[in-house]
């Protein structure tokens, strides 16, 4: 049983996707955990209480006072190893993203010292609406897990995006949580996301088009995983929703070379997925270039190689990953790229894939290793890539 031991607190709000809260409290119960039940007083028109307090062989707990007895919320709010909010109704989410505590669920929300998972459910018009969209990426700036909608056939009769996902989805997500949690602690690992801003003058720079997302999802997965994480930021506009051990924010190409030097001695891994600058200002002027009816001509010369030098410091058991973003012979540049810099792995993805590429909440890619292995993904959201690239990197880690 793969959540033995495990305490879990289950919220289900007034969604008509409540019904499957049933089934699962009975895959969790199944999986060896302790399950305590919370429901909203609207979610009691959608499921009743007898049959979750049944299944769970634990009281559901509705309101702050039952039979003359009061529900402790400070002391559910400590005694699970998860918060588990499903389903998580519109009107919910937005009370959480607000500190809003009307109810017993809201308050054992609020009082919680543990990790808080939830899986939404509602219709696609209320899902797609900017306010709820806004919502659930404040209740993810708290740190909370958001478990991403299905698309499919809704309580309205109409198909989109909207459905909470099924019971065995969200049971594998509560699995993979407890077991990645600690999967790569003691590993010590050095990340860098988002693009490098060369400067010209004091208002202008050569820069490129990264957001910073793969990156920063790289981070967070290894944090997810249990690793002391160490993340070089160029200037992204990117929000951290995971708190990471160390973020060290820079400029440019110079700044990213120098604190990865400093830093790689200490990490057992590094990633390279920031887009750095290939060619930097060979002079910066000290005042704003004025427009004077000529053409300007600004000399350039090439930044300094992190990956190739990272490369040619490697210690034996450290871990190299760089990125090679393509517009053409993607596989021949990436091979080149994974042999001259002495990288364990190269992560290639292509500007002609549609999906992949700067600024974009999904990517496309392929992991090619020393041994000549090529692996090939669909495109996926940056998260899930993230994933990919990190259970890849954990082969390397454990063989």
């Amino acid at each position: 049983m793969k959540l033995a031991g495990k305490k879990i607190v289950l919220g289900v709000t007034g969604s008509i996707a409540a019904y499957k809260s049933v089934q699962l409290v009975r895959l969790l119960i199944k999986e060896g955990a302790e399950v305590k039940v919370i429901i909203t007083p609207a979610a009691k028109d959608f499921v009743s209480p007898l049959v979750l307090s049944t299944l769970s062989k634990n009281k559901v707990s509705v309101d702050f006072f039952n039979d003359d007895s009061w529900s402790n919320h400070v002391e559910l709010g400590r005694w699970a190893d998860l918060m588990l909010i499903a389903p998580l109704s519109c009107n919910t989410l937005a009370k959480m993203a607000h500190g809003i505590c009307d109810n017993l669920l809201l308050s054992v929300y609020l009082s919680s010292v543990c990790p808080v998972m939830v899986a939404p459910a509602m219709d696609e018009d209320m899902w797609k609406h900017p306010s709820t969209q806004r919502n659930i990426e404040t209740v993810k700036s708290y740190g909370n897990i958001v478990i991403p909608v299905a698309a499919g056939e809704l309580a309205s009769g109409l198909i989109g995006e909207g459905r909470m996902a099924e019971p065995e989805e969200i049971t594998a997500n509560v699995i993979r949580f407890f077991l990645s949690s600690k999967q790569l602690a003691g590993i010590k690992v050095l990340v860098t996301a988002g693009p490098t801003f060369e400067p010209i003058d004091p208002v202008r720079f050569i820069g490129n088009r990264s957001s910073g997302k793969m990156g920063i999802a790289i981070a967070e997965e290894f944090r997810k995983r249990g690793a002391e994480v160490i993340l070089v930021l160029g200037p992204s506009t990117e929000k951290i929703y995971n708190e990471i051990d160390e973020v060290i924010r820079v400029e440019t190409a110079e700044e990213m070379f120098n604190t990865c030097i400093k830093k790689f001695p200490l990490v057992d891994v590094a990633v390279m997925s920031a887009a750095v600058a290939d060619y930097t200002p060979v002079n910066v002027a000290e005042e704003k270039i004025k427009k004077n009816n000529q053409s300007l001509q600004i000399e350039l010369k090439e930044t300094k190689d992190i990956l190739k030098s990272l490369g040619s410091i490697k210690k034996e058991g450290q871990i190299l990953v760089g990125f090679a973003l393509e517009t053409n012979n993607e596989k021949e540049n990436a091979l080149k790229k994974l042999q001259s810099k002495n990288a364990d792995l190269i992560v290639l993805n292509s500007l002609q894939d549609e999906g992949a590429g700067f600024g974009l909440n999904t990517n496309k890619i392929t992991i090619f290793d020393k041994k000549g292995n090529e692996t090939s993904f669909s495109i996926k959201k940056k998260s899930e890539v993230a994933a990919d690239i990190i259970d890849t990197i954990k082969t390397l880690i454990d063989a």
